[in-house]
């Protein structure tokens, strides 16, 4: 128990001890939260309370989003409570290897809004490796004239840990013959060197055999062990000698594989063979054997890898120079890799905001960054650059970080989509560089109201449209995306009465197409004006508004109306008298006629259509003026009717008719007495339609009258039901030569034939019953005064024309004709 309490203390005070060393170091990390944990810390393990170091409420942290970003993520955070937690094997061997502070350095961000937070965490070392010797076994050959004093150098144990827990001291098993002593290598490793102690006699003992044990500081500590066979040989009198114990060589990082980097020479004053030195590496760890080549014989080293000073800046090469007597020389080679710039900077990019709002204000942070050159010097120090003219900074906040933040306020309708590209240069001669691009998306907001195409709307209607047509559309454009750009349209505002707006016309909110709701009339509506506003769907939403006005056009739909002269009380015409002695060019009146159409439907012309003295009277075309177009003669009559005809423009036109009654007195009491006591005498032409109406309606009423009895008194004649055969369908001939053309077919319900005699002066009418298989296929024509048909299948024998011939005289017709032929 006493062993892990002494272990416990000294674990506290390291991390006590370290957060105070690395506050030496917060003039160089600004702004940085300091934790220190130990390697190999369980998953999930707490290493400090991240929220409540930031100064962050808990409640907070699922709005801010408080994330680690980093290279490579080893910590992460606990969204409920803020703690910074180990999300991944932490390995201080592996992440810093012999470096004496191991440090783990990442950013936190916090969101809404963005704080970005500098983190150091320094992994403690534990001891978890022990100390091991390349070669379980270490075989010596040691001559008897060996004398007291002399050093044989040993290879060192290797032991991964750092600081306290990495390799601290040798020991030797007791005997007595040997000593150990401890040598520092100039890269800091500790070695062993075996001392002789006594003189060896091979014949006394020929073989020793030793233990070596290394044992590091941990607490508890560890230790590994070798064994070390020693033999004891004959006689050699001289050992080789090298001409110097250490040599220094420097070596640029590129040169070629094969490359001589030194010959080292052994001597030795024996003679023969026992003069003959061979060389091998001795005291080496691997890494000297994978770059480097020794010959036997010569003592020549060359290299046999590329060199890497990011990988390792310097070698320790240990040689032997050895005799065939087994007597040895040592020497060190210090080779010294100078860099050259063969590393192009790296840009890491660790975060990136993306998508980002168009409306982020300049200095929005956009990404996390850092750059790494893994040369040194000049060569390692890089600087950044973002390519091209943009609209973003690049700024450092700490060694090798970078910010990319927004320079000015951005557009997505202008530019949707950033290509970003960072360019990291060393300052090496000649100078590396390597670049990252960084896409950043732009999320749309509702920056945009709806833009109508035109500032104002003037659209022409034609009256009586049907109801529902479609009179106008309007269109507004939004280039915000989703319901930001969707547009919706509405009727705002109107200058008719807002009981009657939707009654006579509507807007579709998804198309903009304004439709009739009814027929407009130019005489009662001939312009009107709406608002209408385009709406998009964002929150807030914006509108844009534009004017449409609607003018109704005209079409020729209202016929002239005559105001003056005007109709009297009871309907009649009135009169204007003329004076007896007018001169031609005297106005006698004027037609006054309006139309309620506009333009070119309301330009109005007057035409005479009728006059008692067609040459008496002329009548402006425009005016509508009445005008005497000569003197009164002895032979016209006193009392003259015009009937004049008022046209309009349309198309087609529409006209009225007024009658003008003229009378030609030098005063007005002149003409009293005889429109009071004579009526008007009658037109002849009206009473000579009305007598041939009559007559006409007369002859009808007869003749239909002579048809039902001429058929009444057949059928009452006949006993047969074949007399009926008469008003059987389809039994109706053509006319012929003598056949009156008005009534050769259809006229009447029933089929009859009409002949005329050609040897009678009068005209009869003979109704027939023919039946298809005895009439002839030819109209007849009757040659003699009376015409007897044949009957159907024998039923009748006699002479039908003498029952049922009904003989009418045309003498009334005739009558007529005379007397309309002496009033025409």
């Amino acid at each position: 128990m006493r062993p892990s309490a002494e272990r416990s203390s000294q674990l506290r005070w390291r991390q006590v001890l370290l957060p105070f060393l690395l506050s030496l170091f917060r003039g160089a990390l600004p702004d940085q939260i300091l934790y220190s944990v130990p390697e190999e810390l369980a998953k999930n393990s707490v290493v400090g309370n991240l929220a409540k170091d930031l100064g962050l409420s808990v409640g907070d942290l699922r709005a801010r989003k408080l994330r680690v970003s980093a290279e490579k993520e080893y910590f992460t955070v606990n969204p409920e409570s803020g703690d910074l937690l180990v999300s991944d094997r932490i390995d201080r061997e592996q992440i810093c290897g012999k470096k004496p502070l191991c440090i783990l350095d990442f950013d936190t961000v916090a969101e809404n809004p963005l704080s970005i937070f500098h983190v150091a965490v320094t992994v403690q070392d534990i001891n978890d490796n022990v100390p091991l010797f390349k070669q379980r076994k270490i075989d010596l050959k040691i001559g008897e004239s060996t004398k007291p004093g002399r050093t044989f150098p040993l290879d060192p144990a290797l032991d991964l840990d750092a600081g306290p827990n990495s390799l601290q001291r040798y020991h030797l098993n007791d005997n007595e013959y040997f000593d150990l002593a401890e040598k520092q290598a100039p890269d800091g490793r500790k070695y062993p060197e075996l001392i002789l102690k006594h003189s060896l006699d091979r014949e006394e003992q020929n073989y020793h055999q030793l233990v070596l044990t290394a044992v590091d500081g941990g607490d508890p500590p560890q230790s590994g062990t070798t064994q070390i066979h020693i033999q004891v040989t004959d006689a050699n009198d001289n050992p080789p000698v090298f001409s110097q114990d250490i040599y220094r060589v420097s070596l640029r990082e590129g040169v070629p594989r094969g490359f001589s980097v030194l010959r080292v020479t052994a001597t030795d004053q024996d003679e023969g063979m026992n003069a003959e030195v061979t060389y091998s590496f001795h005291n080496v760890d691997e890494q000297v054997e994978q770059f480097f080549k020794l010959d036997k014989r010569t003592g020549e080293i060359t290299t046999k890898n590329d060199f890497d000073f990011e990988i390792a800046s310097s070698y320790t090469l240990g040689i032997e120079a050895k005799d065939p007597g087994d007597l040895a020389a040592h020497c060190n080679i210090q080779v010294e890799i100078l860099d050259e710039n063969d590393c192009a900077p790296e840009v890491i990019v660790t975060s990136v905001f993306t998508p980002l709002p168009e409306d982020s204000p300049p200095g929005t942070v956009i990404a996390l960054m850092k750059t790494r050159d893994r040369d040194s010097g000049e060569n390692g120090d890089v600087y950044c650059r973002i390519l091209g003219k943009t609209d973003f900074l690049l700024k450092s906040y700490s060694k090798s970080y970078y910010k990319i933040l927004t320079d000015r306020a951005l557009d997505r309708e202008e530019t949707p989509e950033y290509n970003v590209t960072i360019m990291a240069t060393d300052r090496g001669k000649p100078p590396l560089s390597s670049s990252t691009t960084i896409t950043l998306h732009i999320t749309d907001i509702n920056d945009n109201a709806p833009v109508f195409q035109q500032s104002a709307y003037l659209v022409h209607v034609p009256e009586n449209n049907p109801p529902g047509a479609s009179i106008a559309q309007v269109s507004a454009s939004d280039p915000d995306l989703g319901p930001n750009g969707h547009v919706s349209y509405s009727i705002v505002a109107s200058d008719l009465e807002p009981r009657a707006l939707s009654s006579y016309v509507s807007v579709s909110a998804q198309s903009g197409v304004v439709f009739a709701q009814r027929a407009f009339d130019h005489e009662q509506l001939r312009a009107f004006e709406l608002t209408l506003q385009a709406r998009d769907q964002g929150s807030p939403a914006l509108s844009a508004n534009v004017s449409l006005r609607v003018l109704v056009g005209d079409r020729n739909d209202n016929a002239p109306r005559v105001l003056y002269p005007a109709l009297g009380p009871d309907g009649s015409a009135l009169f204007d008298t003329v004076p007896r002695a007018a001169q031609p060019g005297y106005l006698v009146t004027k037609v006054v006629a309006v139309d309620a159409d506009s333009g070119h439907n309301a330009w109005l012309s007057y035409h005479v259509l009728q006059a008692s003295e067609p040459g008496l009277f002329s009548l402006g075309l425009r005016t509508g003026e009445v005008r005497t177009a000569r003197a009164l003669g002895d032979r016209d009559a006193a009392r003259q009717r015009l009937l004049v005809a008022v046209r309009d423009g349309g198309q087609p036109p529409l006209s009225a008719t007024a009658t003008l009654l003229l009378v030609f007195a030098d005063s007005l009491q002149e003409v009293l007495p005889d429109l009071s006591e004579r009526p008007a005498p009658a037109d002849p032409q009206a009473e000579l339609q009305f007598y041939l109406v009559v007559a006409l309606a007369l002859i009808s009423v007869l003749f239909l009258l002579a048809v039902i009895l001429a058929v009444v008194l057949r059928l009452r004649r006949s006993p047969s039901p074949a007399a009926w055969g008469c008003f059987q369908p389809g039994l109706s001939s053509k006319s012929g030569p003598g056949v009156l053309p008005n009534y050769c077919e259809g006229t009447l319900p029933y089929s009859y034939n009409l002949c005329v005699p050609s040897q009678s002066a009068k005209t009869e009418f003979n109704f027939l019953n023919v039946t298809p298989e005895v009439a002839p296929p030819r109209d007849l024509l009757c040659e003699d005064a009376s015409w007897v048909s044949s009957t159907s299948h024998g039923d009748a024998e006699g002479p039908f024309a003498s029952d049922t011939i009904l003989k009418v005289s045309f003498n009334l017709i005739n009558l007529f004709s005379h007397l309309g032929s002496n009033v025409y």
